[in-house]
Formats: structure tokens, sequence, C-alpha cells
């Protein structure tokens, strides 16, 4: 059973951020099984299939009950007017838990691009309550800036 959790449990501990290849993702074990091993981590794509991309590893502690959640990355793009956002279903166990939430496919094809800014979001998937964020320092204009 997944409970509901408070804001002030759920903490994201740090944010990397970068492109990987598919071929970062393949580990020995998988040319014996064909089966995608991941070591603990929790990967999600926008585009299951294709393991290439922009990827926000998220490393979160969560000393409460697990919860039924939603990501939401949020960027900037150079050249682009508006924000693109994408939302990533998942279950935040107990403990502490990492993330590799990948924008794969379409969403981003240049290993040499970067985001102009970004902001992760951890969302209640009950209630849309913001459980926890963290965010680049080009996100939003410093206080008295």
């Amino acid at each position: 059973m997944v409970a509901p959790v408070s804001a002030s449990d759920l903490k994201i501990v740090r944010v990397f951020t970068g492109w990987r290849d598919a071929e970062s993702f393949k580990r020995i074990a998988e040319y014996f099984d064909g089966k995608e091993h991941t070591g603990g981590e929790i990967v999600l794509r926008t585009h299951p299939g294709q393991r290439g991309g922009y990827y926000f590893l998220v490393r979160v502690s969560n000393p409460g009950a697990p919860a039924r959640a939603q990501f939401q990355l949020q960027l900037i793009e150079a050249g682009q007017p508006a924000q693109h956002t994408t939302v990533f279903p998942a279950e935040v166990k107990t403990g502490t838990s990492v993330f590799q939430l990948g924008l794969t496919g379409p969403e981003w094809q240049n290993a040499k691009a970067q985001p102009v800014a970004w902001q992760v979001l951890i969302l209640s998937a009950d209630d849309g309550r913001v459980l926890a964020t963290e965010k680049s320092y080009l996100w939003e204009k410093p206080v008295g800036g």
C-alpha cells in the first residue's frame, strides 16, 4: 500500500545532468539474457526503446512511506521561446533511490546540446502537491538582481 507523503519528508539530494550514449547503459549481464540491467537505478525515458539521450540523474531521499509521485521536468532550451515540460510517473520507495529521467528519441537528439535552465519537481500523484524541487542556477532571476 502506498500512503500519502509529507512535503517535508521527501528530498531531492542532488541532480546531475548530461548526455548518455545508449551503450553506456549496457552491462555485461545484458549480453547473456538480453534484458537491460539498471544496477538498482530507476530508469524512466520519454521513449523506452531508445536509450541515448539527455538524462537527469535525480537522487531522492524518502524517510517516510513509499509514495506515488510524478517527476515533472521543466526545461528552457536555447533558441526556444517557451519552457518545455515532461512528466514521468513513478513510485518513490522508502530510503534513497536514484532515478534516471531520460529525454530520448525526438525529445533530445543532439549530444552536444544542453538546456539553458531546468527545474525538477516531485509532485504527489494523488493531489498534485509539490513534495520536493531542485533547479539550476539560471532557472530564476536572483532576488534583488
